[in-house]
Parts: structure tokens; sequence; C-alpha cells
């Protein structure tokens, strides 16, 4: 069963939520809030997978709220708001995704899909999986074979999956979870992907850290990767 909790300020939008979520028998609605205060509180005591966040709310923002968040225990955030120009920045807060008023069947039932995928255990097997040499890459109309060992970061946001060399920034169609699988590129970022051959220096920074790679570009390293990036490095 998956936990939810509701946070929005006005009533009939956390009942429409709700409306939408009664027809998923395995999403369980542990909580509604109207404020961020009482969403705080909710989310410390009862630890949700899930919580649907509106982004308009007086005095502490969704957005705000989500940055008072302990990134090591973060639940999935949908975003639901009346205006598409916060969905860069929604991204930025670590969302899953990101859903328009007045919600749309079809748009929220694809939402719940993923997120039934995403928070499914994962089966783990002794197979082996072949290492990708190149990634099928795009920069508009031209078609670019980038090899691997030429990654320095992948990154996601809104507009899609970057791929980040010493000297160019393309798209792939490619998702950080395969990119993760069949390519050394490690997660320093729930949004990003990182070359640990790329790394010149780790800032420790108040929340996690930041990366400088050798070519001089920043990366976000958030707290829940940061021991594991140390430590592969002998740092402990």
């Amino acid at each position: 069963m998956i936990t939810c909790i509701i946070i929005d300020d006005e009533p009939y939008a956390r009942d429409e939520i709700a409306m939408l979520l009664e027809q998923e028998p395995d999403i369980e609605i542990v909580a509604q809030c109207s404020n961020a205060v009482e969403a705080i509180q909710a989310i410390t005591k009862l630890k949700p997978q899930l919580i649907f966040l509106d982004i308009q709310m007086p005095k502490i923002s969704g957005l705000e709220l989500a940055a008072m968040l302990d990134p090591d225990d973060l639940p999935r955030i949908v975003f639901v708001t009346a205006f598409d120009e916060y969905a860069i920045t929604a991204f930025e807060k670590q969302a899953f995704d990101y859903l328009l008023k007045p919600i749309d069947d079809k748009r929220f039932a694809n939402t719940i899909a993923r997120l039934r995928k995403d928070l499914t255990p994962k089966v783990l097997t002794p197979i082996a999986t072949e290492k990708l040499a190149h990634i099928p890459c795009f920069s508009g109309n031209k078609l670019k074979v980038i090899a691997t060992e030429a990654v320095q970061y992948v990154y996601s946001d809104v507009s899609g999956v970057h791929v980040a060399t010493k000297n160019e920034q393309v798209h792939t169609h490619m998702t950080l979870r395969v990119l993760a699988e069949k390519t050394s590129l490690i997660y320093c970022h729930r949004q990003y992907l990182i070359a640990p051959t790329a790394i010149a220096e780790i800032e420790i920074q108040e929340g996690g850290a930041e990366v400088t790679t050798r070519s001089g570009a920043k990366v976000p390293v958030s707290r829940r990767y940061l021991k594991q990036l140390k430590q592969l490095f002998g740092f402990l």
C-alpha cells in the first residue's frame, strides 16, 4: 500500500485529488493538510511515500515546504498548481511530477502508473548488464553518437535528459535509470549522474555538496549520495 498526504489550502482541491485517488486501491490517504505547518508535522509523523503538494499557499509556499524536507527521507512529490510557470522550479525541488489544475484524468492516471512502478520493490538478479560504449543523443536536427567515456555528467529536468561532455551538452531519450545501469555513471543527486573520472573536487556544503568537474562544471550532490561518493575516493 502506498501512503499519501494531500496538501492544499483549498478544500475543493483536496477533495478533487481524494476523489481521483479513490479509484486507486493500493493508495491510502493518511492525512490531508491545509497549510505547510500542518503538513510538516504530518510528514514527520506519518512518513508518507507520496505527497500531492499545492505550490501557491499562504505564508509558506509548496516550493518552500519542499525545501524544508529531509532530503534523505524525501517522499515522492507531485506538485499541483494552476500556473505552469513554476514547472522548472518544481523539478529543481526534486519533484516526481507536476500536475496542472484542473487535473486531467488521463494525465493523473499516467502519474499514478509511473509512481506505482517507481515505488514497486525491484527484484535483483545476478544477470550481468552489458555496458554501453556509446550513448545515442541529438542536438537540433543532428544525431550524435557520444562515447560513454567522454561523458562528464547527465541530468534531467522538465525538458528531458541532458548529456554533458567537456565541450557540449546534448539530449538523449535514454533515462537516468538505464544510464546508471548500463554505464559507469553513478548517482550524485536524484536528477544527476556523474562520471567518477570527471570529478576534480568535492565541496561540502550545508545539506549536501557540490562537485567541480575537471572541465570546471558545477554539479550538485544531495546528502543522500554524499557518503557513498566520499567513500568511493577513500574519504571516511
